[in-house]
């Protein structure tokens, strides 16, 4: 599941709970919440929605 934050960013969160605190040290993802492994697919899809929002919004460059 991915939340859009108030400034336009993808979240991950559970499929099951919904909860946006995943851990991700274990080697696998997490559930804080209730304790289900978030799928490598649902990882997927929020990387490449990460990629898609970095790409459209870039940090401006100082010089």
């Amino acid at each position: 599941m991915i939340f859009i934050n108030p400034h336009g960013a993808p979240e991950l969160a559970c499929d099951h709970c919904g909860c946006r605190w995943v851990d991700r040290l274990k080697g696998k993802a997490y559930c804080y919440e209730c304790g289900e492994e978030i799928s490598d697919e649902a990882i997927a899809e929020f990387q490449k929605a990460a990629a898609e929002f970095a790409a459209t919004h870039s940090l401006p460059l100082t010089g």
